[in-house]
């Protein structure tokens, strides 16, 4: 079931959703902002997380800039009675970002997805050695972005 947000709360949903203000005490620049005390929006976003509705709250690095440049989508095809055992090996390696497992189809059969992060030439490939290795399984497909069109962080509250 959905959560029904006040009008208030959106409005410090929309704010905390983007760039955090670049001030000492960022939650009293969106508290303001709302026409809110502190503590209310402390209060909202505490609770959100507790509830799972928030994830988390962190940085969010331009990996190019920060140096993993040489990145890879990685779609490999591993037996559902592996998918647990795979998910945690994977999701256990610091050069991945993001692990899915995804539904197949009769011309594409891959399950499995894995976004890595490289930090030189050839480094994502060296992981997907060690992964095949770890795993047993070297079915895979190594999927290099041409261009990026688009790299946004959804926005839910206006």
């Amino acid at each position: 079931m959905a959560i029904q947000f006040t009008e208030t709360e959106e409005k410090i949903l929309a704010l905390a959703g983007t760039d955090l203000p670049d001030t000492e005490q960022p939650f009293k620049t969106i508290a303001e902002a709302v026409g809110v005390d502190e503590q209310t929006v402390i209060d909202l976003l505490a609770d959100l997380k507790e509830r799972k509705v928030i994830r988390r709250f962190g940085a969010t690095l331009r990996h190019q800039k920060a140096g993993y440049g040489h990145n890879a989508m990685v779609a490999w095809r591993v037996p559902k009675e592996r998918s647990e055992e795979v998910g945690e090996l994977f999701t256990a390696r610091p050069e991945i970002s993001h692990c899915y497992i995804r539904r197949t189809y009769p011309e594409w059969t891959y399950n499995f997805y894995t976004m890595i992060h490289g930090e030189y030439p050839g480094h994502a490939e060296e992981v997907v050695a060690e992964l095949e290795k770890a795993i047993g399984i070297d079915d895979n497909c190594i999927l290099r972005s041409l261009k990026e069109l688009k790299k946004t962080s959804m926005v839910y509250f206006k």
